[in-house]
């Protein structure tokens, strides 16, 4: 089984609302497991979720420019890909221009 968190103890633990959890959740931007009535966050969504709370609380972002952000990042992260992508095709072609046969 993965490790996890419940949404209690990462309350406790963040000194955040509930009512926040929840809405990142509503909002897709958290994937949790419930077992028992028993919410959990999968420790590979911390990362995330201490993103989120610091631009919330920290920077006073409400939830709509969260997930606004959070979309333009993974945009950003896409667009980053592709052109590492397209520069390794530029590069092979160049090679392959190059070979002797």
């Amino acid at each position: 089984m993965n490790e996890r968190i419940s949404r209690e103890e990462l309350v406790k633990i963040y000194n955040i609302e509930i009512r926040f959890f929840d809405e990142l959740e509503e909002y897709g931007l958290l994937k949790t497991e419930t077992e028992n009535n028993i919410k959990y966050l999968l420790y590979e969504e911390l990362p995330s979720f201490e993103r989120f709370a610091n631009w919330h609380y920290d920077l006073e972002v409400n939830l709509p420019g969260i997930e606004i952000i959070h979309k333009l990042l993974n945009k950003l992260e896409d667009l980053r890909n592709e052109n590492r992508r397209l520069l390794q095709n530029i590069t092979k072609s160049e090679n392959w221009e190059d070979a002797e046969f």
